[in-house]
């Protein structure tokens, strides 16, 4: 029983830090996760304290795992796990059950889990917590007074910097596709699959064919059938993103920007309210070289045409902007603005607007 306990104690303090990690190193992404919550039940109020409650919870789950580590103030410690895990049960299962949010992030973008995955995942943890919960008087603490109160303390306020930092620049180890390095062109060059489907003018039934083998040369035919509708199957194609941008008159441009073998600047600013304006005369000094040096730099937003000529003309932006859909562009760069620079459909650099680099760096950089 000595093993198993402290087999289960150091068990979950690791699983809690691993856990408390990959989310506390983008807690800009674990927000958007905590509003998906706020959204799905109905409590759109709470949406400003998202990113507060993302820092909080982190460093919660962080801070408990360092305790169960360390052996430090167990019998309180047990509690607060023991009720959090019960609470984490009763969420789960109601999500697998229902659906409300497919994705909980409870590993954040580093492990995907389905949500009966989490459930089954809290089910085989809360066997663990129990031990160490119904034992816990068994458990002698290694660490207590001023030396257990040192290493919570000095623990909390560097995880919370450490989260506030990756919040003000862009996460460190960065778990999602649009990473430095990540060729985001299809991996193969399958042919898209054009469908054509005709109706008999007297029957009235429908047949589909695969272009160009129908009967297009036999006049007869052709008389009897008519032209309905088109698809184009793609699924052998394998996508590294789910992209689409468009300008205002839905025009498709994705292949243009990402396949460009020039240098491409892409600017993400998925809601410019809500943009940092003060970076836009970075981005104004950035367009006028990329001019001058034959590269192309563009916006892309999720905002209303008329929304997007308005703070065009706010910070004197004689750039393009074309429109995408906002839940990619956040996962694209965790910065409104961010800046991504790509060539032959290879992300070459991202930067948030904090950190956004002057034009002689980049040139210096990737240019000569």
């Amino acid at each position: 029983m000595i093993f198993l306990r402290t087999f289960s104690r150091i068990f979950l303090g690791l699983v809690f830090i691993f856990s408390g990690f990959v989310k506390g190193i983008d807690p800009l992404g674990t927000a958007y996760r905590i509003e998906d919550y706020f959204i799905a039940y109905g409590t759109e109020w709470a949406l400003p304290f998202a990113l507060f409650l993302s820092i909080f919870l982190c460093t919660l789950e962080f801070i408990l795992g360092v305790t169960l580590v360390f052996n430090i103030k167990l019998k309180q410690i047990s509690w607060i796990l023991f009720l959090v895990m019960v609470f984490f049960i009763i969420l789960t299962l109601y999500d697998a059950i229902y659906n409300p949010v497919p994705d909980c992030g409870c590993f954040g973008d580093a492990i995907k889990l389905s949500n009966w995955a989490t459930f089954y995942k809290n089910v085989f943890l809360i066997i663990f917590v129990s031990i160490v919960f119904f034992n816990k008087k068994k458990i002698k603490s290694s660490l207590s007074g001023f030396y257990g109160f040192s290493i919570i303390l000095i623990a909390t306020i560097l995880f919370s910097w450490f989260s506030v930092y990756s919040y003000n620049h862009l996460p460190s180890i960065d778990f999602r596709d649009w990473k430095l390095g990540k060729n985001m062109e299809p991996e193969n060059n399958a042919v898209e699959k054009v469908y054509l489907a005709y109706k008999n003018k007297k029957t009235g039934k429908v047949k589909e064919y695969l272009s160009p083998d129908y009967p297009w040369n036999d006049s007869v035919w052709m008389s009897e059938w008519e032209f309905v509708d088109q698809r184009i199957d793609d699924s052998e194609t394998v996508k590294h993103h789910e992209l689409k941008i468009e300008d205002e008159f839905g025009e498709d441009y994705t292949d243009n920007f990402i396949k460009n073998p020039e240098f491409q600047f892409i600017i993400v600013a998925w809601n410019l309210d809500e943009t940092n304006k003060k970076a836009f005369n970075k981005i104004n000094e950035y367009y006028k070289n990329t001019e001058n040096d034959g590269h192309t730099l563009v916006v892309l937003t999720s905002d209303l045409p008329e929304d997007i000529k308005r703070f065009a003309e706010d910070v004197g932006a004689d750039y393009e902007f074309y429109n995408a859909d906002d839940v990619v562009l956040k996962a694209m760069v965790r910065a409104n603005p961010g800046l991504i620079l790509m060539k032959n459909g290879v992300v070459l650099g991202k930067w948030h607007f904090n950190d956004f680099p002057e034009y002689i760096e980049l040139k210096e950089k990737y240019f000569d």
